[in-house]
């Protein structure tokens, strides 16, 4: 097997050794809480892998405004409207970060998006589904922000800079989403009768989207144990979706809402609730491209693209046209 990997690398043992000891001294960094900076060597795999997760994560970002997008005319106040159009203006600021994040691991945006667009390269499941009431804008604040919030809480701690950097405003602005959301549940919940029945529809419709929004289980993740080893990832799946199901049920409880979940119990001999697991073969045929929404939402992020090609087209040109300038004048 090593005579193998010098023929196949071109390297010699003592170069393959020395990339063996870069490896390890990586990790011992890793293992200190040392954050790695852009210029500084990595391996390709931790690259490659940190291109995929802030890829997934700024592409959800993205997507993620269409739902909303769609009711901000909608909104039944004026309020309601500036909130949500604030919101979803956040929504694209924090895509911003974090393909800025991308871009310092020498991947450009053209190219993150050329993946997306090919389906090469994923998004949340949980923007595949409709938001087809008002009070689905609260469902989505309070559970989608609120898993968001759970899985990226930690992520301010990851080992690579530049990310973990982006995820500070971030964090803070997903906490109002989602402090907006259980307010818009909370008005609904304590409305009329059709306006409680719409948030416990919203509810219902979302509780097992949210849930997958977390990954896959465990035993079947491909990428957590060595995310988790390189302190991309902070927690395992089925920790983060056993905390989010703790902090949300007493949530729902307060709003006089029915988590849809007939196994839902507390165990008090673990201290956590007993819950249903989600509905994987769904997940799996919505990452697929068989969700409710999925062409839609791909179709609507590439018609955006191409008619936004003049617009990036006339920036490169002013841009050049100015370095040019500058450096006549030199």
């Amino acid at each position: 097997m090593y005579a193998q990997m010098v023929k196949s690398t071109g390297k010699g043992v003592q170069a393959l050794e020395e990339m063996s000891r870069e490896e390890r001294a990586f990790q011992e960094r890793i293992d200190r809480g040392e954050k790695i900076e852009p210029k500084e060597w990595m391996p390709d795999a931790y690259r490659k892998n940190l291109i995929r997760q802030i890829g997934q994560h700024a592409h959800s970002e993205i997507v993620g405004q269409l739902p909303e997008g769609n009711w901000i005319t909608r909104a039944p106040t004026l309020e309601r409207k500036a909130n949500l159009l604030a919101k979803v203006q956040d929504e694209a600021g924090h895509g911003l970060y974090l393909y800025c994040a991308a871009e310092t691991l020498g991947v450009s945006r053209d190219e993150l998006f050329e993946m997306l667009h090919s389906g090469k390269m994923k998004y949340s499941s949980i923007f595949n589904y409709p938001t087809l009431t008002w009070a689905d804008m609260g469902a989505v604040g309070w559970l989608v922000d609120g898993a968001a919030i759970m899985n990226q809480v930690p992520l301010q701690r990851t080992s690579y800079g530049p990310y973990a950097r982006a995820m500070v405003r971030i964090c803070k602005e997903e906490s109002f989403h989602q402090r907006q959301g259980f307010q818009i549940m909370m008005v609904m919940a304590n409305g009329s009768k059709d306006q409680k029945r719409m948030a416990q529809d919203a509810l219902n419709r979302f509780w097992g989207p949210a849930l997958m929004m977390f990954g896959p289980s465990d035993k079947d993740s491909v990428h957590s144990a060595q995310s988790m080893a390189w302190k991309i990832k902070m927690n395992s799946n089925d920790e983060l979706r056993q905390k989010f199901v703790d902090e949300t049920v007493p949530q729902a409880e307060y709003l006089d809402l029915k988590v849809p979940d007939e196994n839902l119990k507390w165990n008090e001999e673990t201290g956590h609730y007993d819950f249903s697991q989600p509905d994987w073969d769904e997940f799996y045929d919505v990452l697929k491209g068989n969700g409710p929404c999925n062409h839609e939402r791909l179709e609507a992020r590439k018609k955006a693209w191409d008619e936004g090609a003049w617009v990036r087209e006339a920036m490169m040109a002013h841009a050049e046209k100015k370095a040019a300038k500058k450096q006549a004048a030199e």
